[in-house]
């Protein structure tokens, strides 16, 4: 099971469409899908058709990420009725923003990392959409995450805000998480005949090179028609959503390859840097100690 968080330091950039576009490529190549709502807005849970009051939602998985309760939390998504496959959802709630605090604990920053250790065997692929900013929520999505896929629109705000969140995510791969990776920085709401969109496309080239995507999501309605509807793009009709399709199917192919370099990595020496990582989390003296432990013997 492979997770990734997608992400962006800017509300409005359309972050959830990209989540719910990915999440409908995943779902149309038959990858049992699993996405994690993890937005106080809930929109990603809107957008696969989850709708009702529900038993469990994401708050309570993180505040006891126990079997019983992240199973009651985890809801079939209706974008099954219309092909087969499994696309779930842990639905996200309002109240979840306890949570998203400007210096949370380590011990609650690791509790989606345990929810979703529960669920190992029934996933191809977990996508968290995380909240716009910062704070406990989107460490709490980065840390347990194999790969952070940044959105950006062609504005200067929202380049500002990518750079702090490249930077950021290098911070949490350095001190919490030795797996995590860029996916890549994808563009949303792109025009083409734009003159504005053209020169902030080309900052961010400069900026981040190879890991902008080739791949610009264009604005189109189509998308936010088939959200509206609570279906995946990839069955929505017309040519416009063939060709919105076609481009996340394009961003898939690229985050697949880059959990596949994974694969090619010694194991021995994976299973040591989990562990690592597993006590990094601690707070203890001892715990600390037998990090710097582990840490040498790796270099070694």
């Amino acid at each position: 099971m492979h997770v990734l968080s997608v992400s962006s330091l800017k509300g409005g950039v359309g972050k959830t469409t990209v989540a719910l576009g990915l999440a409908s490529a995943a779902f149309a190549r038959g990858l049992r899908t699993l996405v994690v709502d993890l937005d106080p807005q809930c929109d990603a849970t809107t957008g696969l058709g989850a709708l009702g009051v529900f038993r469990e939602t994401i708050t309570d998985v993180l505040q006891s990420p126990k079997h019983n309760i992240v199973h009651r939390a985890i809801v079939a998504s209706p974008w099954a009725e219309v092909r087969s496959g499994n696309i779930d959802v842990i639905v996200g709630s309002r109240t979840v923003s306890i949570f998203d605090t400007p210096q949370p604990r380590l011990r609650d920053i690791w509790k989606l990392e345990e929810a979703l250790s529960r669920v190992e065997s029934d996933y191809d692929i977990v996508i968290i959409d995380t909240p716009p900013s910062l704070n406990g929520l989107t460490r709490t999505a980065w840390v347990c995450s194999d790969r952070v896929l940044l959105v950006s629109e062609p504005s200067i705000y929202s380049v500002t805000a990518t750079d702090r969140a490249f930077t950021a995510i290098e911070e949490i791969r350095r001190k919490l998480n030795t797996r995590l990776d860029h996916a890549g920085i994808v563009v949303n709401r792109y025009q083409p005949e734009n003159r504005e969109h053209e020169f902030r496309v080309g900052e961010l080239e400069k900026l981040f090179g190879e890991n902008l995507c080739d791949q610009k999501i264009p604005e189109r309605a189509t998308m936010q028609q088939a959200q509206g509807a609570a279906r995946p793009i990839h069955s929505w009709p017309g040519e416009s959503a063939a060709e919105i399709a076609s481009i996340f199917d394009s961003i898939l192919d690229r985050i697949e390859g880059s959990f596949k370099s994974d694969s090619r990595r010694n194991r021995r020496q994976e299973n040591k840097e989990h562990k690592a990582n597993r006590i990094m989390r601690g707070q203890s003296l001892d715990q600390v100690l037998a990090l710097e432990t582990i840490e040498q013997s790796l270099v070694s």
